[in-house]
């Protein structure tokens, strides 16, 4: 593809300030236990991690949110927690926190990482995936309902949120409004979202959802033909970790982006960044290519990082002038 003028990147970023966006996914605490390892357990042959610090970030749809509220943008979380010091946490650390809803029947999703020396040692996950009820999804709908915003972005981590009657409903509602909706997925719920605007399925999950490989140019490019047919997508983005991005728009031929990496430490939250600039760069009038080139470059950035992370308009500014 054409390379993307600094100007005209810039001026798109620029038109990310105050843009509104629901953000509806299942929403998680990352914890993080940083420290040293020195020697190997007398108990078994694993490390022993010296604690040295422990940090708190959002994690899930709560990750995408913070990557759209350091882009300048105005994100609205709609999501459920529990009612423990964990979903306290997340309702004081959130820009906007009118649409989280307290069950008092389940916990808040926790991921706890053990980091030491710069690389993941183990991750342990309190979680629980029942589907919500029928008056949760009541209130979700009511809250949509009442709500104005420009774009409706679903973070899909599969803990039972997105049950197929709320997006039949949500789907309905955008339309109705609309408004554009963009989908980071998962495969077990891929075809719960149709009609969208753009969706953005990794490598991995489009083998599983096609059924065959998706590693060599070619093979991705058949993938996402395949994908297009059987879903109602205006854009596809298919994430292919060091390999880039492939950019899908139906009638016009497939657009593939070398990815922008320089160094990668950790890839958590990276699909993340990717739906947040991408969904972003899409209302401030990009073109699908634009934006795809947009959120290649973001994505390039927080793989540099270590832990769940974000990227801000800044950077993306001056890895491109870079």
């Amino acid at each position: 593809m054409q390379e993307v003028s600094p100007t005209r990147i810039k001026d798109l970023v620029a038109r990310f300030e105050d843009r509104k966006i629901l953000v509806l996914g299942d929403l998680m605490l990352d914890k993080y236990i940083w420290g040293k390892v020195s020697r190997i357990s007398p108990e078994a042959p694993v490390p022993v991690v010296e604690v040295t610090r422990e940090s708190l970030c959002l994690g899930g749809a709560g990750n995408v949110t913070h990557n759209l509220h350091t882009l300048g943008a105005y994100p609205v979380l709609v999501s459920l927690i529990g009612q423990d010091q964990e979903g306290e946490w997340i309702l004081n650390n959130v820009p906007d926190h009118r649409g989280i809803i307290i069950d008092a029947q389940r916990s808040t999703i926790v991921k706890t990482r053990i980091i030491a020396h710069h690389q993941q040692v183990v991750r342990v996950d309190f979680e629980q995936k029942k589907p919500i009820s029928a008056e949760i999804e009541a209130k979700i709908l009511h809250f949509l309902q009442k709500e104005s915003f420009e774009g409706l972005l679903i973070s899909d981590y599969n803990k039972g949120l997105l049950t197929p009657d709320l997006m039949k409903k949500v789907l309905s509602l955008c339309q109705e409004k609309g408004v554009p909706i963009f989908v980071d997925p998962k495969v077990d719920n891929f075809f719960l979202f149709s009609p969208v605007t753009l969706i953005t399925p990794n490598h991995h999950e489009a083998e599983n959802i096609v059924h065959h490989p998706c590693q060599e140019d070619q093979e991705i490019e058949f993938a996402g033909q395949e994908i297009l047919d059987r879903i109602k997508a205006r854009y596809l983005i298919i994430k292919r970790g060091e390999k880039g991005m492939t950019v899908f728009e139906k009638g016009v031929k497939p657009i593939h982006i070398p990815t922008r990496a320089r160094e990668v430490y950790d890839v958590t939250g990276a699909g993340d960044t990717v739906i947040a600039v991408a969904s972003l760069a899409l209302l401030a009038g990009a073109s699908i290519q634009e934006a795809a080139f947009i959120a290649n470059l973001a994505a390039g950035i927080v793989v540099g990082k270590i832990g769940t992370a974000v990227v801000t308009s800044q950077e993306i500014i001056e890895a491109i002038e870079d």
